[in-house]
């Protein structure tokens, strides 16, 4: 117990420093392209252009939000393609020496960006670049800490423990735009510079005390299948572990139909075909797709459109955007608990995001009207938009990383864990670069995109709970004959 609880907390502070690190350009948009007309001029400094003298080029062209876009897809891009590869080497490298590597080096990338003000950078190509690389070494983070959680977690009340657990993500962009917004109007290099120090910190202190699986310390494997499981009715989130007899004969042969069986674990790692099997995985990943998408464009935009909306300072925008990811924080432990109460992952996601709509269209609309309004919406949608992604990206992705069909392979859970979250993350690199080619046209038309993301979302997950059923009315009826031959 000591053991599990000791890495809950020290995977907690990893991935809230992945975020961390994450955050500040969403902060220093808002300071790269000002409204200058407000800005004290300087008399010290020769001024040729009084609309974009403060800007920090080549962001001060009129068209600043596009190039804001190509920033942010140069690491979500970066970050969806390696995302697919980096379950494949985290299943089969060390996950210490994994994520301490990915750290330093998110540290060194973070740290540059933020150098380009200290060095007087004015090239879109080298932040593009420092962008890139940054997207590929965080993709280190992500399957090796769910693989290590899920190492040392059994399935029982997973959703709650990794809907608390979930909540770095929103503690890192909180963190993340505090650290920021502390430094952004006055030396914004420091925006990017002190959480690549705090990441690179982290890495450090994962060499030397992270424990990847309980047996390195003689501690007892969890079990991720119980009897009372297998014995319960078959339903919705039969693809989520419920019976062992209802699995894809063609994934790792037949399963065993003995209730109490734990099955010895396999030390072979899974092939990338033979987790895309897997009941559940296509199916969520595409959810996962259109959520995320919805989700990473608040986590860049929301500061910059609440400076524009509500004329904030960037300092102020960026702290009221924080309430986004408080909501975050509650909606993720609040889908977890209901999960787990009610045993329907996919029915929780849908709920949520089919309320999460409407919210939307009326955050845009009366969101703005006073500071009490503004709160409430901002930590209700925050709630329902990141609810459905934490619950699929943490307690669904080990759900299905150690089905029954993988005959207790947990290897499996890294590669499981990078495919669904590397679709979403493509989702995640077209949000923002949608809202970058939108929001010229008008705030309205970016949320109508918003909104048509969180119902194509929630039609996905129901189009896979319809092909499950059939699957599952199938493999019911071939039991039942087999039984009566």
């Amino acid at each position: 117990l000591l053991y599990r609880g000791f890495i809950l907390i020290l995977t907690f502070l990893f991935y809230t420093a992945y975020h961390l690190s994450r955050k500040p350009i969403s902060i220093v948009k808002s300071e790269l392209h000002r409204n200058c007309s407000n800005v004290i001029q300087p008399k010290d400094i020769n001024i040729t252009n009084n609309v974009t003298w403060c800007d920090w080029p080549p962001f001060d062209q009129d068209n600043y939000q596009t190039l804001f876009g190509v920033l942010d897809n140069c690491f979500l891009v970066a970050y969806a393609i390696g995302m697919f590869f980096s379950g494949i080497f985290g299943e089969r490298l060390p996950l210490r020496y994994y994520l301490s590597i990915g750290m330093l080096m998110s540290g060194l990338f973070t740290c540059l960006f933020g150098l380009g003000f200290y060095w007087n950078i004015h090239s879109l190509g080298y932040y593009a670049f420092v962008q890139v690389m940054n997207g590929l070494v965080q993709t280190t983070g992500w399957p090796a800490v769910v693989a290590c959680v899920g190492n040392w977690f059994g399935k029982g009340k997973r959703g709650f423990i990794m809907g608390v657990w979930n909540s770095h993500t929103s503690v890192g962009n909180i963190l993340g735009s505090l650290i920021a917004g502390v430094f952004v109007s006055t030396a914004w290099g420091l925006s990017f510079i002190v959480p690549g120090i705090i990441i690179a910190c982290t890495g450090v202190l994962c060499f030397f005390f992270l424990v990847e699986k309980p047996e390195d310390v003689n501690c007892s494997s969890p079990q991720h299948h119980s009897g009372q499981e297998r014995s319960q009715e078959v339903g919705e989130t039969a693809p989520l572990l419920r019976d062992s007899s209802i699995v894809d004969p063609s994934i790792n042969g037949a399963v065993s139909t003995e209730p109490d069986v734990i099955v010895e674990e396999h030390s072979e790692a899974i092939s990338f075909l033979g987790a895309l099997r897997i009941p559940g995985v296509v199916e969520f990943s595409l959810c996962l797709l259109f959520a995320k998408l919805v989700s990473y464009t608040f986590l860049y935009w929301l500061p910059l459109y609440i400076s524009n909306v509500a004329h904030f300072e960037a300092k102020e925008a960026g702290d009221m955007s924080t309430l986004f990811d408080v909501g975050g924080i509650l909606g993720g432990i609040l889908a977890g608990l209901v999960s787990d109460y009610t045993g329907g992952r996919a029915s929780t996601c849908c709920v949520m995001l089919v309320v999460a709509a409407p919210m939307l269209f009326l955050y845009n609309n009366i969101g703005q009207r006073s500071l009490g309004t503004t709160i409430g919406m901002l930590l209700l949608c925050g709630a329902l938009v990141n609810g459905p992604y934490a619950l699929i990206t943490t307690a669904v992705s080990a759900d299905l990383g150690t089905h029954e069909s993988l005959k207790g392979n947990a290897r499996a859970l890294s590669t499981v864990t990078a495919i669904i979250d590397g679709t979403g993350s493509i989702g995640a690199a077209l949000g923002p670069l949608l809202a970058g080619v939108i929001s010229p046209t008008g705030w309205n038309n970016v949320f109508y995109m918003l909104i048509s993301a969180d119902v194509l979302a929630c039609l996905v997950r129901e189009q896979s709970l319809s092909v499950h059923s059939h699957r599952i009315n199938l493999f019911l009826f071939n039991a039942n004959a087999n039984q009566l031959i």
